[in-house]
């Protein structure tokens, strides 16, 4: 393998960033400061993403989608997040926690009927699985039910901080069909808004990602069909776990776009704001935390990338366990912790003006904590690469 091949992308593959980030600059960064100001969420933004081609990136051709793979779509979210992170977010709960896990495990049938809309824009997807009072320990702590009545299951249960929970069409939502089981309990279901007994509960402000929703979701008796059983009854947690693993693999290209903005808003202030008559670039101290940034980007790229390609292939029914079960929990865990550096140095660079709430370095800076906690906390990330290096 040669050195370019091992350690930085191939032709094909900068052009795929590029070209998602030539787009995400010129259709996305203009909506992200309302976003935030107001948690306005673009109506229209999905259906011109899917116009686009920037939706169902790893779904085949058969059903509208990209046909590229895991990696391609990890560049893509990278690009999105440089310039609008509160949409990158919605996009990876879009085209990865939904439509990516329909495309691995759901029926022939179900994709004939969805995946074609959710790679339009047409229809927005989600993914229902922490609830309140179930959040690290989503899986043994549920209490979402659903129990067979007829052709139908009955779902009865809340999910909470739910990313498109209350834009989303579809959402693929996890409950317990035999509780005394526990996690081998679970079992998967696509549920359309539409459907009886499910209603958001409330939108839910938030700090950061703002504009980005995010609800409280419930389900009291809601009637879905049973040809919605994603799967076989019973069998969700293969269905959970490696879809667990491929969203962590996708948050660190989240916080690697939103590193390399906030390092070229830092790099572009201290060349352009005078003290002591002099461009603070030019103060060794400055520089000193420039340095220090570009270094962490770098290695948070080398090390991001590298979990994309691990992830690349992951079999379906392989996650949840194993090397790329403590990589991309390592992956994500380095790459949170080592944007909340970077992006604190840049506030500092900025000083007063990054204090400012419109700032756009502030709104970085209000992002970062969420990708602390997002898919598993730094702590359980911590317990999941110990747990495979003890096993």
């Amino acid at each position: 393998m040669s050195e370019r091949s091992a350690f930085e992308l191939t032709a094909d593959q900068q052009a795929a960033l590029d070209a998602a980030d030539q787009y995400a600059r010129r259709e996305l960064y203009p909506l992200a400061a309302r976003m935030d100001a107001e948690e306005w969420w673009p109506a229209e933004a999905f259906a011109q993403l899917g116009r686009a081609g920037y939706l169902g990136v790893t779904v085949t051709q058969e059903y509208g989608g990209g046909d590229a793979d895991l990696f391609t779509s990890g560049l893509v979210l990278q690009a999105f997040s440089r310039w609008n992170h509160a949409l990158g977010l919605a996009w990876v709960a879009h085209d990865n926690l939904c439509v990516n896990n329909l495309a691995r495990h759901a029926s022939a049938a179900q994709r004939r009927r969805y995946l074609p809309g959710l790679c339009a824009g047409t229809l927005v997807g989600a993914l229902g699985l922490t609830e309140p009072g179930a959040g690290s320990d989503a899986l043994g702590s549920m209490r979402t039910t659903a129990r067979r009545d007829g052709d139908d299951f009955l779902l009865t249960g809340r999910k909470i901080y739910i990313t498109n929970g209350p834009v989303a069409d579809v959402l693929l939502v996890y409950a317990k069909t035999a509780p005394e089981r526990g996690p081998q309990g679970i079992s998967a279901f696509i549920v359309e808004k539409s459907f009886a007994g499910f209603q958001v509960a409330q939108k839910l402000t938030k700090m950061g990602f703002r504009g980005s929703q995010t609800a409280e979701l419930v389900f009291d008796e809601c009637r879905v069909p049973a040809a919605n059983l994603v799967g076989t009854e019973n069998g969700g947690l293969a269905v959970v776990m490696g879809g667990l693993d491929l969203e962590r693999a996708m948050i660190a290209p989240i916080c690697l776009g939103i590193a390399e903005r906030a390092f070229e808003l830092a790099l572009q202030y201290a060349q352009s704001r005078e003290q002591f008559g002099r461009k603070i670039a030019e103060f060794q101290m400055i520089q000193s935390k420039l340095a220090e940034m570009y270094v962490a980007i770098e290695t948070m790229r080398t090390f991001t990338y590298r979990v994309l390609a691990a992830a690349n292939d992951l079999a379906i029914g392989a996650g949840g366990r194993g090397r790329i079960h403590a990589l991309t929990a390592a992956s994500v865990m380095y790459a949170a912790e080592t944007l909340h550096r970077v992006l604190s140095e840049a506030v500092q660079i900025h000083g007063g003006s990054g204090y400012i709430f419109e700032a756009e370095i502030n709104r970085l800076f209000r992002a970062t904590k969420l990708l602390e906690i997002g898919a598993g906390t730094t702590e359980v990330r911590k317990l999941i690469i110990c747990g495979e290096l003890l096993d």
